[in-house]
This record gives C-alpha cells, structure tokens and sequence, in this order.
C-alpha cells in the first residue's frame, strides 16, 4: 500500500473525536477478528463469514493498486472503531466493502463519514459507479447507504453463514 493519505481528523471534535488513517501492521488481522466476532454476536453469522473477510482482506493487502483501492482505519483514543475499503471492480466501477463500526462508536457519525470518504476517493479516482453488497437484516448500514444516495437494484434469497439471508446489491452513480 503506496502513496496512503496523510491521517485525518473529519470526527475531530469533542463529541465524537476520531482519525481516520492508512492501515498499518495488525490492522488486516484486526479487520477479519472483529468482523467475525460483531456479526457472530450481532447476527448469529456463523465461521464462514469470517472466512469470507479474512480472505478478501488477504486479497486486498496481497494485490491492491494504491492509486484505485484504498482501506481507512478508524481510530479513537487509541483504539479501532471502523474500518471500510474501496475495491477496483472494473475499470469503471468501484466496491465499497467491510464497512464496521464499533459499537462504542456508534452514533458519532462515524459510518457516515467512512462511507463519504469512499465516496469521495472513488470519484477521484477517476470511477463512474460504485457497488456494494449487503444483507436485508443489517437495517442500520442500509440507512447509511441509502443517505449517501446508493439505490438497491437488486435482492435475492440466499441462505449463508448460518441464516436465512436476503443478499442485496446497491449501486451509485458518481
């Protein structure tokens, strides 16, 4: 990972201080621990989903292209609190992926400056479309997707890590 924005403080303030900032060594595994462990706990997902992030977080440290992919951590007092990425779909499309967010930071506006960071650097880089992929169930993210202008273009029954999902695909015009 080459040519990382400097950290930046969006959240900084006295109500909700947080930085966002670069990955850095401990962080991937981090990103797949805590995944597995919100969703088991949140929503009774069981090993798989946290097969799934660990693999596609190896995948995105293994082969990601700086100038089109990017991963931010989020940080407050210290500590990690979220983390989302953006992935090369196509020359023209990008993924927004893993979003997380803490549940002690939950309610500072955190997922929704995460989400506008992804946004933003996606139109920078120069992409015309952005993708992600979510579950019906999870109602909190959805609203957030929906605020940032993302559309659901397409939901589909599919029964995974241990549930009965609904996966749905959302897109925004950049």
């Amino acid at each position: 990972m080459r040519n990382q924005p400097n950290t930046r403080n969006p959240g900084q303030s006295k109500a909700a201080p947080y930085v966002l900032r670069p990955p850095r060594a401990g962080d991937a595994g981090w990103v797949a621990w805590r995944h597995g462990v919100l969703y088991a706990a949140e929503h009774r997902y069981d090993m798989r989903f946290e097969a799934l992030v660990t693999r596609l977080v190896g995948e995105f440290f293994e082969r990601s292209d700086s100038r089109r992919e990017r991963c931010w951590i989020a940080e407050r007092d210290g500590q990690n609190v979220g983390c989302v990425f953006v992935c090369r779909k196509s020359a023209r499309v990008a993924k927004l992926r893993m979003l997380l967010v803490e549940p002690s930071a939950r309610g500072l506006g955190l997922g929704s400056c995460l989400i506008d960071e992804c946004i933003q650097f996606a139109r920078s880089a120069g992409y015309r479309k952005m993708t992600l992929w979510a579950h019906k169930s999870l109602s909190a993210a959805r609203r957030l997707y929906r605020k940032a202008g993302f559309k659901l273009v397409r939901a589909v029954p599919n029964p995974s890590y241990g549930r009965k999902l609904v996966d749905e695909f959302w897109d925004l015009e950049l």
